[in-house]
């Protein structure tokens, strides 16, 4: 059986439990926990300040708004994590999405033109990756995992690569080690498709919807 190539990043981490199925449920299953605990205390109350008293319903409307916006913040924070970056000059942004398309089938590539996105199927699930994070949809309802993860910050060009350098060097190390890809990531956000789709931007949503029923997506570099 040929060795696992493990991303170096991931070794230089040995206190981090490497990322799979399993733990990637955990961790969603913590996070809808947590949302839950931000949350069902201002419903809580717009509940027993109705109850109490029927003229408090102001503020019963207030709480309810508060437990409404909670979760849609930390959508936009997972949603954050695939928003482009500044763009360098055009010749070099269009020689690197040049090199960019060579590691992509046709279709990822005309995705990849509209959306400024790369899909990419995985082990773990179909993953959207972006200029500095991806979304990983996992499971059999697509929950999204959001990750942020930047090129390495002490390669000498790493504050002026343009965008398609930055999504290769991103897929390259996603294809070489998809766990360890997740595991050295910080997840910024764990929760419905949908709530995270209502936080992008516009143009980039068919990349999502790509991702979620299987169109538009790059055959799949990890083994």
């Amino acid at each position: 059986m040929a060795a696992v190539e493990v991303l170096p990043e991931a070794e230089a981490l040995p206190w981090r439990p490497r990322v799979d199925a399993v733990r990637l449920r955990r961790q969603g299953r913590l996070w809808t926990l947590s949302a839950a605990f931000h949350v069902l205390p201002f419903a809580v109350a717009a509940a027993l300040l109705t109850w109490v008293q029927p003229l408090a319903l102001p503020v019963a409307l207030a709480c309810l708004a508060h437990a409404w916006v909670i979760p849609e913040l930390y959508a936009q924070r997972g949603a954050n994590v695939l928003r482009p970056r500044s763009r360098k000059a055009d010749a070099p942004e269009r020689r690197s999405v040049g090199l960019l398309g060579d590691l992509v089938g046709h279709e990822a590539r005309e995705l990849h033109a509209r959306t400024g996105l790369v899909v990419e199927r995985g082990r773990l699930g179909t993953w959207i990756v972006g200029e500095a994070g991806a979304v990983l949809l996992h499971g059999r309802r697509g929950r999204a995992y959001c990750y942020c993860i930047k090129v390495d910050p002490h390669h000498p060009a790493a504050g002026e690569l343009p965008s398609g350098d930055r999504i290769a060097h991103l897929l390259l190390a996603l294809r070489s080690d998809e766990q360890g890809f997740a595991t050295v990531a910080n997840l910024s956000f764990a929760g419905g498709r949908r709530r995270l789709r209502r936080r992008m931007r516009k143009e980039m949503r068919p990349a999502l919807d790509a991702a979620a029923f299987g169109l538009g997506g790059a055959s799949s570099g990890i083994r």
